[in-house]
C-alpha cells in the first residue's frame, strides 16, 4: 500500500510540490501530528480524535500517504497508518538551503548597501 518516493530529474521539486500541498491543510497536519504521538493508528482511531468524519480521515490520509507522509500497512482487517519522516525531512532541507540563499542575498544587499 506504500508508495515509493519518486526518482530522476525533477522528482526532488516534484515531491516538494507533494509534501507543501499535503501540508496547507490544517486536518492533514493534525493527523500528522496525531500520528507522530500516537506511532500508528488507523482511521477510526484518528476520526474518533477529530470533528471530521472517518470517510474524510481516509481522504486525507491518502492524500498524505500520496505525498509519501504516511505508510499504510494491512493488519488483518485494520489499515495502520504511521508516518514516514523522509518526505519531509527533504522538505525541510528544501526549505533551509532556500533560506540560506535568502540569508546570502541579504547580506549582499546589506555590504552593498554600506559600502555604496
Amino acid at each position: 500500500m506504500t508508495r515509493e518516493l519518486p526518482e530522476g530529474p525533477g522528482a526532488a521539486e516534484s515531491a516538494t510540490d507533494s509534501v507543501l500541498g499535503a501540508l496547507a491543510d490544517p486536518t492533514r497536519r493534525r493527523l500528522l501530528d496525531l500520528l507522530a504521538e500516537q506511532g500508528e493508528a488507523t482511521a477510526t482511531a484518528l476520526a474518533a480524535r477529530l470533528p471530521v468524519s472517518r470517510q474524510a480521515i481516509v481522504k486525507h490520509l491518502a492524500v498524505l500517504d500520496t505525498a509519501g507522509l504516511v505508510s499504510a500497512a494491512r493488519v488483518g482487517r485494520e489499515v495502520r497508518y504511521a508516518v514516514r519522516p523522509a518526505a519531509l525531512d527533504a522538505t525541510a532541507r528544501w526549505m533551509a538551503a532556500l533560506a540560506a540563499d535568502w540569508d546570502r542575498r541579504l547580506a549582499d544587499i546589506k555590504r552593498i548597501a554600506e559600502n555604496g
